[in-house]
């Protein structure tokens, strides 16, 4: 019986460390391929034409702004608006009869006379517009009222009036009258008290054209 041992074949040195080279730049790849802990917590990032750009979290989208409470509107405003430039009082113009004109903060006047013209816009998208009026009393006196009006219920009306007496004894006459004289102007009318209360707004220039076409600055 032989006691020949099976021939046991060994790697050569030079193989063995050639394989753990291999082994140790395989482990590497791997590594390499395999993402670090910080890029797995915080997300990957891209690198795209030069910027990084991470997982980043959507953007919440921009909360509506609080639109603000719908006023009330009173329905007998609304009814007044629908209806400018016409006004409820454009019938009685020229019309002789008792008068109540409604002042803020003074007596309200109360006279006989007759309204000689008013006017207003043709609309108010906003909810406010102006009223102008001139009246005239019995005694020759001048009344100008001024009305601001609104549809919201909330808002209140604002009124505002003068009277002019052309009288030369009358004070607003004689202050007027003083400055006039003063300029070397012409003598004082109502008309210049008018245009003082009202002034030269395309409303009071409407206004005007319905009074007299005095009102016009004319020139040579």
């Amino acid at each position: 019986m032989s006691s020949e041992r099976p021939e046991e074949f060994s790697q050569p040195p030079e193989s063995r460390g050639q394989q753990t080279t291999d082994d140790r730049r395989d482990s590497e790849t791997a590594d390499n391929r395999r993402p670090s802990d910080d890029t797995a917590r915080h997300g990957a990032t891209v690198l795209v034409r030069g910027e990084a750009i991470g997982d980043r979290e959507p953007k919440s989208p921009p909360k509506d702004k609080e639109k603000s409470p719908r006023k009330e509107v009173a329905e007998a405003k609304v009814k007044l608006q629908s209806r400018l430039p016409v006004l409820d009082d454009d019938p009685q113009v020229g019309v002789q009869k008792e008068q109540i004109v409604i002042r803020d903060g003074k007596a309200d006047l109360a006279f006989t006379g007759k309204l000689l013209a008013s006017a207003a816009p043709p609309s108010a998208p906003n909810g406010h517009w102006q009223e102008y009026r001139v009246y005239e009393t019995s005694g020759g006196q001048y009344v100008f009222s001024k009305m601001t009006r609104s549809v919201f219920a909330e808002d209140q009306d604002t009124h505002q009036a003068e009277v002019f007496d052309p009288s030369p004894s009358s004070v607003p006459s004689k202050v007027l009258r003083s400055a006039l004289d003063l300029a070397h102007s012409r003598p004082l009318t109502w008309m210049d008290a008018a245009a003082t209360f009202f002034g030269y707004d395309p409303l009071a220039k409407a206004l005007y054209r319905k009074l007299s076409a005095r009102f016009e600055e004319h020139i040579s």
